[in-house]
């Protein structure tokens, strides 16, 4: 039989990734957090977490925390009988979701939140590049994603979303400064480059879609979405940015296309533990429906 106090603590340790910010959200002690998990492991016989900065789940402590993931759901569908809601008065399910910062800044949001309040349903969203999202679904640390992945992780079904057009924009003046004459190797070897962080590939993957070559940029590295599209605007470098989120900077003349008509288009998926759990199974269907008014439907090129 398997202990769920231990598991719990093996879940939080992935969850918030320190045997600390486990233990605060547990309200115990760091040491009670770590004998815990060391018991665990003792139990099943192998090690569950790989201790860094942060911790991360072996492939059997993902198995296990994907477990008491989908139980802690489970039970949380059960709130609404009235001798266990009394139990617990304040309980909601709580959905931890794997997202790109760009997403979230643009359409997630807005498609998520009517459902949230009439479910009263709590999000518990991880930032990632969307290329790196589907990992988090395999460790066991999120119950669905926003990926670009769209073969299902196993346990998994993967829902195409639509795409979201990325644009190569900078200031006017920084057009001026650096490719009044084309935007060839040349001019992208010397224009400064914006990054959001190492995992992000969008502005090299626009380098070489224009240029055929690898063309190392000076870079800067912005890892926050807003202030990223605030470089662009005061003209510290170039980068790719979503179209949704730049269009009236465009249309102000703020920012300028590098390359008008050649955008990149991102394919996104959903995908969530193929186990049927009633509101995750609504989620996934609503998000599919609400993504259609912010996402391109056709197929990128």
């Amino acid at each position: 039989m398997l202990d769920y106090a231990l598991l719990d603590a093996l879940a939080a340790v992935v969850r918030y990734g320190s045997f600390d910010r486990a233990a605060a959200a547990l309200n115990v002690t760091p040491s009670a957090v770590s004998q815990r998990v060391k018991l665990l492991e003792e139990r099943v016989g192998t090690v569950l977490v790989k201790r860094g900065q942060p911790c991360v789940a072996t492939a059997s402590g993902a198995l296990l925390c994907r477990h008491t993931e989908r139980v802690q759901m489970l039970e949380a569908e059960l709130g609404g009988m009235p001798s266990l809601s009394a139990a617990s008065e304040a309980a909601r399910p709580t959905l931890r979701v794997a997202v790109n910062d760009d997403s979230v800044g643009t359409w997630f949001i807005d498609a998520v939140a009517d459902f949230c309040v009439e479910r009263e349903m709590l999000l518990d969203l991880v930032i990632d590049d969307q290329d790196h999202t589907a990992q988090r679904i395999r460790d066991g640390s999120v119950q669905g994603a926003v990926t670009t992945q769209a073969e299902p992780v196993q346990g998994c079904r993967s829902t195409r979303l639509g795409r979201m057009r990325y644009l190569a924009v900078c200031s006017p003046a920084f057009f001026a400064r650096y490719f009044a004459a084309g935007v060839g190797r040349d001019a992208l070897r010397r224009a400064p480059c914006i990054e959001f962080n190492p995992k992000d590939q969008l502005q090299k993957r626009f380098i070489r879609r224009i240029t055929r070559a690898q063309v190392d940029a000076p870079l800067h590295w912005i890892p926050h979405v807003a202030g990223f599209l605030r470089c662009c605007v005061n003209g510290l470098g170039w980068g790719m940015c979503p179209e949704r989120m730049i269009a009236p900077h465009l249309a102000s003349g703020e920012l300028v296309e590098l390359t008008p008509g050649r955008g990149l288009d991102v394919e996104l998926y959903w995908q969530s533990w193929r186990l049927s759990i009633g509101w995750l199974d609504d989620f996934g269907a609503m998000l599919k429906r609400r993504s259609a008014e912010f996402l391109d439907q056709g197929r990128g090129g």
